[in-house]
């Protein structure tokens, strides 16, 4: 469904899918705050990547989607180097978002990934064929 790219087979990174896409609606976060505990922020964006954009992802323990009938659908959870992430939000990561939110010692980093889908620079995507650009002379 989104041509995803896995070059290796990585234990630590569970690939899940609920058969939808999300989009705007109300996402919950849950977080360490800088006290050292954890807090939970439910906030309405237009799509889990700006979620996933508008946090430290250093500190984040989970982003879910609250459905209408207030079930939470979880689509990014981290446990030290594990990781639990949606085909639509891993779509749309780029290698700026996994390497800029220190997430480089986590199983979303991986150059041999970056090298598989032709990843040159921060905006390139990180698990969605990049295609190469040829520069007119």
């Amino acid at each position: 469904m989104y041509n995803l790219v896995n070059a290796l087979k990585n234990r630590d990174l569970k690939i899940t899918n609920y058969g939808q896409t999300f989009g705007k609606g109300t996402y919950r976060v849950i977080y360490k705050c800088n006290a050292g505990y954890m807090s939970s922020n439910d906030s309405q964006n237009s799509s889990p990547i700006d979620v996933f954009r508008s946090y430290k992802m250093k500190y984040v323990h989970s982003i879910a989607y609250v459905t209408e009938s207030g079930n939470a659908l979880t689509l990014y959870a981290r446990s030290g180097k594990k990781v639990w992430i949606v085909e639509q939000l891993l779509s749309e990561l780029t290698v700026g978002d996994i390497n800029g939110n220190d997430l480089t010692n986590t199983a979303l980093y991986s150059q041999i990934q970056y090298n598989a889908v032709n990843a040159k620079t921060w905006a390139s995507k990180a698990y969605v064929m990049n295609e190469e650009k040829e520069m007119v002379a």
